[in-house]
């Protein structure tokens, strides 16, 4: 008679509906020697099920001494036939002392009578490897390959949410290697898993923070779309220097199916991350790893350990268990239509975020702000800057190669698969304090952000210096964050820790309220004229356009991105007003002018205007010049309310035209009409302008 210490359950169900099968024959052999373990064969009942069979396995303990290198298990070779179904055999099963070992076998129909002592022809043979952590088969999921996957072998996306996928697709070999692949059912594959990974007869809280671990690392490869959004057509591998072992077919434990329906939907995270953590581990005996040792969580385990308490000492205090509810199919990340110039919605605000995080690393790009989910001008000229990067084409437009190639770039620089990852942010945007110091020589998107404030709040705070959002904490920003910190009685240090983030926020909120997206775009670094075409040419017609509604002598432009005669008389019109020259060419100082001027209109502040002095000389018939043509502008826009006062060509020469215009406006405001422009004349002039337009 057999000394029972391990015990073995087989079930048959039907490959397609998972049915189960009554009346299948199943026979046991021991491994190695094909010895008939017992004489008489077992059937499957109503369940497709067996009654629980008796099996000899070596002592428990050795599988719970790390340094034993002998099968903690038996291996047993099972044999599975019925009429009208191949045979189905099974190599190797492992059965452990005091473990309830389950082994789940899908038929496949056919039309051959079998006769139960004789194996057919029409067999479909399994072999089931030895244990991973009694051989490390494949290497181990250490980083250790890694670097070969981010240079290009595989090309991850991110998903905007987490789900459980109700199936997942699992590559039998190294990811370009061919192999078959397996779809299966997702608890399936974690308890799949976790009995190829671990030892069933560890202690309950040992198994639980594996099984968490395990599952982080498949949610991560289906959330940053590791495989998938390259065209290959499976979610993950079975091979340890890529994944985590999965072996086809395999006998699973009770005690670790227990668990997985337990815990199945939960995940670890790091706080104030959204991805899944990318949990990293190795056995701790073949292969060494930076992140968890599954034998070390024996020994914490027996140290009275709880399962999270296991994870944070291997993975940090910043990692907390999450949970989804969100169970589905997997899909895609990417929307199945381009983005482009004037969509919205959250895939947009998606690749905002993730270009402003590139930024960080190919400083070519320039940051968006805010980030809205409107495809702007900003957005498009960072997409194209992108394209321009990576050799795509440089059209503006966020199709399937594009999206992939922005999905793929951020993962890289954020680090979402690996075990140090940056993270992607819960609360991006928001606000809320990202939990470190920022000082000179600090970079990342944390950096941007606080620039994106800071330039905002400068617009209406005239002791702030404006500042760069180009992810870098420099000198610049360390003077700008110095004089908010005076202007608001903080410690003046130049860093940004909570208290200054906070006030940071607090002001512009104030701002933000009023009207979303306060910051304007940054000058392009040439001027724009008569002539001058793209994205900063339609920022300037917009912003003039905002302009326009309060100065009624700047004329509404159509906001083609085409500099032509009327953008040209729209910004000499601008310049005229706000005291700038008024040569019709937007350099940096008319940029900032004019943007500074929308931004305050759609605050509902006025913004403050300078009369133009006296240039010091009179001028009359003859004369030429800037000032000649400022006074034409003056008089033009005045002739719109008078009608008595003629409208000149603005050419900057004093003709007979400007001297009669000039005598019609001294008539009006009864001063001596000699037609010439001294110092009481021209200041009359630019007071009557601004009494008009103001």
């Amino acid at each position: 008679m057999i000394i029972a210490t391990g015990y073995l359950q087989v079930q048959l169900f039907t490959a397609e509906q998972a049915l189960p099968i009554k009346g299948g024959t199943i026979r046991v052999f021991k491994s190695e020697e094909n010895e008939v373990v017992f004489e008489d064969y077992f059937m499957s009942d109503e369940e497709g099920k067996t009654a629980w069979i008796a099996l000899y396995a070596p002592s428990k303990e050795m599988s719970l001494d790390e340094a034993n290198r002998e099968r903690p298990y038996e291996t047993y070779n099972v044999i599975v036939r019925l009429d009208g179904y191949d045979s189905e055999e099974r190599i190797g099963v492992q059965i452990f002392a005091d473990e309830n070992a389950e082994l789940p076998i899908a038929m496949i129909p056919n039309n051959i009578e079998y006769d139960v002592y004789r194996i057919p022809n029409t067999r479909n043979v399994n072999m089931i490897e030895d244990h991973h952590l009694l051989t490390n088969y494949g290497g181990n999921n250490s980083g250790a390959d890694h670097l070969a996957i981010a240079q290009g072998e595989v090309v991850p996306a991110v998903l905007n949410t987490v789900i459980i996928p109700s199936k997942i697709t699992v590559h039998l070999g190294r990811p370009s290697a061919p192999a078959e692949n397996v779809t299966v059912d997702f608890r399936y594959y974690l308890k799949n898993v976790a009995s190829s990974e671990i030892y069933p007869t560890w202690p309950y809280e040992a198994l639980k923070a594996n099984i968490w671990a395990q599952c982080s690392l498949a949610l991560n490869r289906v959330y940053t779309e590791w495989y998938r959004s390259r065209g290959y057509d499976f979610d993950i591998t079975n091979n340890t220097a890529f994944d985590q072992a999965f072996v086809k077919n395999r006998n699973l434990y009770e005690s670790v199916s227990n668990i997985v329906d337990e815990v199945f939907n939960e995940f670890i995270r790091k706080e104030g991350y959204l991805e899944p953590f990318y949990a990293e581990y190795c056995d701790g005996k073949i292969a060494q790893c930076p992140g968890m040792k599954q034998w070390g969580t024996l020994e914490l385990a027996n140290r009275g350990y709880d399962a999270l308490r296991i994870l944070k000492y291997y993975y940090g205090n910043d990692i907390l268990i999450d949970s989804s509810d969100n169970i589905q199919d997997i899909r895609l990340s990417y929307p199945g239509t381009p983005l482009r110039f004037g969509d919205s919605g959250e895939d947009v605000r998606t690749m905002q975020e993730f270009l402003n995080a590139i930024a960080v690393n190919y400083p070519l790009i320039t940051p968006i702000y805010p980030v809205n989910g409107v495809f702007n001008a900003e957005t498009e000229a960072a997409v194209r800057v992108f394209q321009q990067q990576f050799n795509l084409h440089a059209d503006g437009i966020i199709g399937k190669q594009t999206w992939y190639q922005i999905s793929y770039i951020y993962v890289a620089v954020r680090k979402l698969a690996e075990l140090k990852s940056l993270g992607r942010r819960e609360s991006f945007l928001s606000g809320e304090y990202p939990g470190i110091v920022l000082r000179q020589g600090s970079r990342g998107v944390e950096v941007q952000q606080a620039q994106f404030y800071l330039a905002s709040i400068s617009l209406f705070y005239q002791q702030i210096p404006t500042v760069t959002i180009d992810s870098r904490f420099g000198a610049q920003m360390e003077r700008a964050v110095l004089a908010f910190q005076r202007a608001f009685g903080l410690i003046p240090d130049g860093q940004i820790g909570r208290d200054t983030w906070n006030k940071l926020f607090e002001i512009y909120s104030t701002l933000e309220e009023t009207q979303p997206g306060i910051i304007f775009p940054q000058y392009p670094g040439t001027p724009l004229q008569l002539g001058s075409s793209g994205l900063a040419v339609g920022q300037i017609q917009g912003a003039l356009n905002i302009i326009s509604q309060q100065y009624n002598n700047i004329p509404v432009l159509i906001e083609d991105s085409i500099f032509g005669a009327a953008t040209q008389e729209a910004v000499m019109q601008f310049q005229h007003t706000f005291n700038l020259v008024p040569d019709g060419i937007v350099g940096e100082t008319t940029w900032d002018a004019i943007f500074q001027t929308a931004a305050k209109l759609v605050l509902g502040d006025q913004p403050s205007v300078g009369i133009p002095t006296f240039p010091g000389t009179v001028l009359r018939l003859g004369s030429v010049g800037k000032d000649v043509e400022l006074l034409q502008n003056r008089l033009n826009t005045i002739s719109i309310y008078y009608k008595s006062i003629p409208g000149v060509i603005a050419d900057g020469i004093f003709g007979n035209a400007t001297r009669d215009a000039v005598i019609a406006f001294q008539q009006l405001v009864s001063i001596t009409a000699d037609g010439i422009v001294g110092e009481q004349t021209w200041n009359l002039i630019q007071k009557v302008y601004y009494e008009l337009t103001t």
